[in-house]
């Protein structure tokens, strides 16, 4: 049925799902035996297959995703944890591991990888001192949890304009015991924050919207039809957020902080020139507003690369 639907991954489909009706570990149905499912679960799991069938994400039919090896709980009031974003977190890691150092050599503002290899990522999983990490769009709560479960000594804020994710993001965090270390805000990017964390905090993650608007229609059905579109669409590029959220960020961070910053291939160049020009020669040529870049501040920027060679994330520094 799945297959005749046009669905990517049918067998795989079927498999989640009929675990899922069985209460078990998708392994579970290759390790024990079990031979016609009795009438209540073959029905259950029939509904299970015309929903996936008529477009609905198997995460949201579930209520569970895996990211960066843990089950996240999901609803349809957060978008779906993608297997692209662990590359955020493990960035995120080698960042706090050597504060801000990872990166330095590698910032070009062009196209090209900002670390050796991703293998280097494995060993940064501890903090060198209790640091201050923010995760600005938190959704499900996935990054700002599974950098506050590698980090013992990190305090995490989690912000998002929505009341509804929150409350699953702190579903998560006490499903993976860090919650007495994350702070959930709720409001307009890092409009939330305490004024007395300006200038100290390590580290910002966001993966804001960054859909172009007019590719909102095209979205496969999965995502177009049932993510909540106000985690999707970022204006007219897909930047919008990101022009917004840079000068505040530079506000929050300290010097030699870094932002990361999720994106689609093909943006990083332009979002790399929102963060540059900035080498301090400006300095005293005028006044700053609450939300522009200072004049005073060096900045740095540049492009990371996936496994497949594609824009990924735009890492700045600001000194």
């Amino acid at each position: 049925m799945l297959k005749e639907k046009g669905m990517d991954s049918p067998r795989l489909d079927a498999e989640v799902l009929l675990a899922h009706c069985l209460g078990m570990e998708r392994v579970g149905l290759y390790v024990n035996s079990y031979k016609d499912l009795n009438p209540e679960a073959g029905q259950r799991y029939f509904s299970l297959v015309e929903r996936r069938g008529r477009g609905e994400p198997v995460a949201y039919i579930t209520g569970v995703k895996e990211f960066m090896g843990l089950d996240f709980t999901v609803t349809p009031d957060v978008l779906i944890p993608r297997p692209e974003t662990e590359l955020l977190v493990e960035a995120a890691l080698a960042a706090i591991a050597t504060r801000g150092r990872f990166s330095v050599s590698h910032f070009s503002g062009s196209r090209g990888e900002l670390f050796p290899s991703r293998t280097s990522f494995a060993n940064c999983d501890r903090e060198p001192s209790p640091c201050r990490i923010v995760d600005v769009g938190t959704g499900s709560g996935a990054i700002a949890v599974s950098l506050a479960g590698r980090l013992p000594g990190a305090k995490v804020y989690a912000l998002d304009i929505s009341l509804e994710a929150l409350s699953v993001a702190r579903v998560n965090a006490q499903r993976h015991g860090v919650a007495d270390r994350i702070v959930f805000l709720c409001g307009d990017l890092l409009g939330p924050l305490p004024g007395e964390i300006r200038g100290a905090v390590d580290l910002i993650a966001a993966n804001l919207p960054y859909v172009p608007s007019g590719e909102i229609p095209g979205l496969m059905p999965d995502v177009g039809l049932y993510e909540p579109h106000t985690a999707l669409d970022g204006g007219h590029d897909g930047l919008d957020f990101y022009r917004r959220l840079i000068p505040m960020a530079e506000s929050f961070l300290r010097p030699g902080g870094t932002l990361l910053m999720e994106i689609a291939p093909g943006q990083g160049e332009k979002l790399t020139q929102t963060v540059l020009p900035g080498d301090g020669s400006a300095c005293g040529n005028g006044g700053k507003g609450p939300w522009e870049l200072s004049p005073c501040r060096t900045r740095q920027a540049g492009i990371l690369l996936d496994l497949a060679g594609r824009e990924r994330l735009v890492a700045a520094s600001f000194g």
